[in-house]
């Protein structure tokens, strides 16, 4: 290492004089040193100071450049040597030198920016700010043929695109094209596998997924998928879960998804469901999920049920049912779920059968599944009273939603049962319904649901519990009193946060718990009439004119 000091302080004398052959003869004592301990000699040419040197050493037009960029790579491999190739004021000129058309030079500058940026976020956010996205898209085209500088151009997009700082630049270049071109032509799986790194977190920005769908990328896709799909090699298997998932993401984005369901007749439409009935576990989930993505507008709900999507999704659950796959479960049921939202489909996949084949996944322990069950359960219902009624006075139904409202792990599935419920007694108006939930210990959640943060969810547990106490108040009574109703409406009232239809559906609730003898005894302890003698000059008109309403009625009942 003696040698090391000698070429260092050599470095230093002919950096300055720029003698070219002597420069590069230390360079190259300086490489070959690096190439057998790559930490020490780090230290010791960051002792020597001659990094703060190497700034003036790269120009375009000096012979010895590439060599000055690989060492400055090979240096800032080392984790302690990055902030001070930084502080040296390294960044700025090798950001210049990818302009070079030296294919060497832009080869080791982006090896040296890549190093000296890796893993920080806040020096990547740098070389954004400073055009490097724009400038190594254009060199990706050029220099397509050249696989060292393809690969150093794909491990630089593959960092920068984690940045969301990067998308808007991304998006305003050809990369979609250059990335589409290039996939187009490997044939190796790693060189693919690298692309696919790339491909991945550009493509969840919208504008860049309309471009990889305009420059042909799903077709590739849909291609690999057709190649892998016998296959069970693991590399094969990989790349099948890849490339579909990549499709999936790719209809996440409104104008994409349109683009590729074009009116429900579009090859990749079909062809995505084709891979519904396929016996691959990995395609029958990247079929669900691109049907829930389709699923996401009402024209495209109404055709596909209309084809019958409805039962080539029951009979993948059917398949999925014992011993099933969580993720297609899950990912059928949202399919499912996103279907039934427009009116006109709700009685159509109400006669096909849906809410029996979704009933058989109650048993489900998994929370995704029994978000996705009550979910779908839940859209189906919605201002159907016959399937209402038939589900509510279903127990063992209503016995696991109750159960679930106490499911404090899983705030989404207590939620969404707590809803159900709720919906149950909303769409149904039926008394055997109320009867079954006041049995199986579900009025308690219904009062607990009124004072959700939610107003949505206030809203209809106070609207369900309001029909309660019209149509089935005796049987109803005992528990509205122990889960403290009337304690909890007067809260709501008081409160000065509480949206105008909580006020107003308060003090509905209110009237109709008039019929109870010992709620009634509740209501006048608690001194109603001062809170809502206030609400009549509500600015709400609906909530003025009730709280006359209300106060009438209580003054009368006194």
């Amino acid at each position: 290492m003696d040698n090391l000091s000698d070429t260092l302080k050599k470095l230093k004398i002919t950096a300055v004089d720029r003698t070219e052959d002597s420069l590069e003869g230390c360079l190259d004592c300086l490489l070959q040193a690096l190439a057998q301990n790559n930490m020490e000699t780090s230290e010791k040419i960051q002792g020597s100071g001659i990094l703060q040197l190497f700034a003036s050493l790269l120009i375009p037009q000096s012979a010895c450049t590439a060599k000055v960029a690989n060492i400055i790579a090979e240096v800032a491999k080392n984790e302690f040597m990055r902030i001070p190739c930084v502080d040296a004021g390294l960044i700025s000129p090798l950001v210049q030198l990818l302009n070079s058309k030296d294919q060497e030079v832009l080869l080791q500058t982006g090896r040296a920016l890549g190093n000296i940026c890796y893993d920080s976020h806040s020096l990547q956010a740098q070389l954004i700010n400073m055009g490097v996205i724009p400038t190594l898209v254009k060199l990706l085209g050029i220099h397509c043929q050249n696989a060292a500088l393809t690969e150093m151009c794909l491990v630089a997009f593959g960092n920068l695109a984690e940045l969301e700082s990067s998308k808007e630049q991304f998006a305003s270049t050809n990369i979609a094209e250059e990335l589409v071109k290039l996939f187009k032509k490997q044939i190796e799986h790693d060189k693919r596998e690298m692309i696919f790194e790339v491909l991945a977190p550009l493509a969840e920005n919208d504008a860049i997924k309309l471009q990889l769908v305009e420059a042909g990328l799903v077709e590739c896709l849909l291609e690999i998928v057709q190649q892998k799909v016998d296959s069970d090699k693991e590399d094969d298997i990989a790349e099948l879960k890849t490339a579909s998932d990549l499709m999936v993401l790719l209809l996440l984005g409104d104008e994409s998804m349109q683009k590729l369901f074009e009116g429900g007749k579009g090859n990749v439409f079909q062809r995505v469901l084709s891979w519904i009935p396929s016996n691959n576990h990995q395609l029958q989930l990247a079929g669900a999920l691109a049907i829930a993505n389709f699923a996401r507008n009402d024209g495209n709900c109404i055709h596909m049920v209309d084809n019958g999507i409805v039962e080539k999704l029951m009979d993948l659950l059917g398949r999925h049912v014992e011993e099933g796959n969580v993720t297609v479960q899950h990912a059928a049921l949202s399919a499912l779920r996103n279907l039934a939202i427009p009116v006109v489909n709700k009685a159509k996949m109400l006669s096909a059968g849906v809410t029996e084949a979704v009933l058989k996944f109650l048993k489900s322990e998994m929370p995704p599944v029994q978000f996705k069950l009550l979910g779908t359960l839940r859209m189906l219902i919605d201002a159907q009273a016959e399937a209402a009624e038939q589900l509510g006075k279903n127990v063992k139904l209503v016995e696991r939603l109750v159960e679930w409202c106490e499911a404090k792990d899983h705030a989404g599935v207590m939620g969404e049962s707590n809803r159900l419920l709720s919906a149950l007694i909303r769409h149904s108006k039926s008394k055997d319904v109320i009867k079954t939930i006041v049995q199986s210990g579900g009025i308690k959640h219904l009062v607990t649901m009124a004072t959700s943060e939610h107003v949505i969810m206030q809203n209809e547990a106070l609207v369900a519990l309001a029909l309660i106490a019209a149509l089935e108040l005796g049987t109803a009574e005992k528990d509205l009193e122990s889960a403290k109703l009337v304690q909890i409406l007067h809260k709501l009232l008081a409160d000065e946060r509480s949206a105008p239809e909580i006020k107003y559906n308060s003090m509905v609730l209110i009237c109709a718990l008039m019929g109870s003898e010992s709620l009634h005894k509740e209501v006048q302890d608690l001194a109603f009439l001062d809170v809502i003698s206030k609400l009549r000059s509500h600015e709400n008109k609906s909530v003025a004119q009730q709280a006359s309403l209300t106060e009438q009625r209580l003054t009368v009942e006194s």
